[in-house]
């Protein structure tokens, strides 16, 4: 019995060192996620409540999708940004001969 060890507690693995007294956030329900999507099939509202969302306060797993979602978002802009300045400079450039 003395020669048991404990394993070593990895906070970084679910399931490991749970702490009785730390805070969950609250479970998003079907109805509320049902809600959000219609929200945000509305345009221009939907880039608004998109960084309402993200930034205001509310459910912490709502915050860090649409946080996830802005970045990607601005990643998809900058791609698309790049594709057409190199096209606008392929048609200048074609256009001179």
């Amino acid at each position: 019995m003395d020669n048991f060890q404990q394993p070593q507690v990895n906070p970084g693995v679910p399931g490991y060192g749970y702490d009785q007294n730390q805070q969950v956030s609250p479970v998003i329900t079907v109805k509320e996620w049902m809600l959000t999507m219609l929200i945000l099939i509305i345009p221009i509202v939907n880039i608004i409540m998109m960084f309402v969302w993200a930034f205001g306060e509310g459910n912490p797993t709502k915050k860090n999708y649409f946080k996830a979602s802005l970045i990607w978002g601005a990643i998809v802009l900058v791609i698309y940004a790049i594709i057409a300045v190199i096209l606008i400079a392929a048609a200048a450039s074609s256009s001179m001969y």
